[in-house]
């Protein structure tokens, strides 16, 4: 799906700050992020396996190239972006080990660190804010395992740092199907980020979402969007013969920096977020205002 971005003059980081060291605003030592050992007698680390179990049993191509027509008709209800967010207060994510509140207290969570490091990139701190809004199909019928949870490629062989990778898929029937069970798969070698299909959730549908609904939010911002999930890629490095060099040397690294606003960031101290809305208000109104087809 290509875009076709507004010429607008954006605020923009060095280049040399994109990948620093491990952030000192963890809340917890960073090799305890993402914990995904089994223990059945743990609820949280078993509702995240199961979450995963089903994910990766379920979502094939077929299932993907049906989400996508479906939920591109953006026909499913109308609102604002704060109106959605607010709905993100009744979700929590059954895949993610390291938090166990709220989606929203995450939103701003991420939102309000990036705004301490990078005071004046606007448009990166309204990132932070939405980028997991796209969750709110789980109020559409949508189960969690189609909605949350790190993304890979679908229609060639699943990566090898996919969580649960070779355990979870048994009952995948793309795993039986010769045309998908290769190492290219449906794809050509190095065809890029932009002609392959991930598995379908909330990154996927936010960046088309935007899209549809005309943001001036710009390239990079839509980058950190679509691609913070899709963690086999940017931190396992899979799927390199399939990914071309701005792939890899540009969308990369801009993903590389939102995720680490994204992970460590997660901690249970809960932010003022009724005296924060002025401030994103005015973001929603500047990049992506009004009601909204989702």
């Amino acid at each position: 799906m290509s875009v076709a971005f507004e010429s607008q003059p954006i605020k923009v980081i060095d280049p040399s700050e994109l990948l620093r060291p491990e952030p000192s605003f963890a809340k917890k030592p960073v090799a305890q992020f993402r914990d995904y050992t089994i223990d059945e007698n743990d609820p949280i680390k078993e509702r995240v396996r199961r979450t995963y179990k089903e994910m990766h049993t379920h979502q094939t191509v077929q299932f993907v190239q049906d989400k996508i027509k479906t939920w591109t008709k953006f026909n499913h209800f109308k609102s604002t972006i704060k109106d959605a967010l607010i709905r993100l207060n009744d979700l929590v994510d059954e895949s993610d080990p390291d938090v166990d509140l709220p989606n929203i207290v995450h939103a701003f969570q991420t939102a309000e660190r990036i705004r301490v490091d990078y005071p004046d990139l606007d448009w990166f701190h309204l990132t932070g804010l939405i980028h997991d809004v796209g969750k709110v199909m789980a109020f559409y019928g949508e189960p969690q395992w189609a909605v949350v949870g790190d993304t890979f490629v679908v229609g060639c062989d699943w990566g090898e740092d996919v969580v649960y990778r070779d355990t979870s898929f048994v009952d995948n029937v793309d795993g039986k199907n010769p045309k998908y069970n290769t190492k290219f798969g449906m794809y050509k070698p190095n065809c890029g980020l932009e002609n392959l299909t991930l598995s379908w959730g909330h990154d996927e549908y936010l960046y088309r979402f935007l899209v549809h609904n005309k943001t001036t939010l710009p390239k990079q911002a839509l980058w950190m969007i679509r691609f913070h999930s899709f963690y086999p890629w940017h931190s396992g490095n899979n799927y390199s013969h399939l990914t071309t060099k701005n792939d890899e040397e540009e969308i990369r690294k801009w993903v590389l920096k939102f995720n680490g606003y994204d992970l460590y960031t997660k901690s249970t101290d809960i932010p003022d977020i009724e005296a924060l809305w002025p401030y994103y208000e005015k973001l929603i109104e500047k990049y992506i205002p009004g009601v909204l087809e989702w």
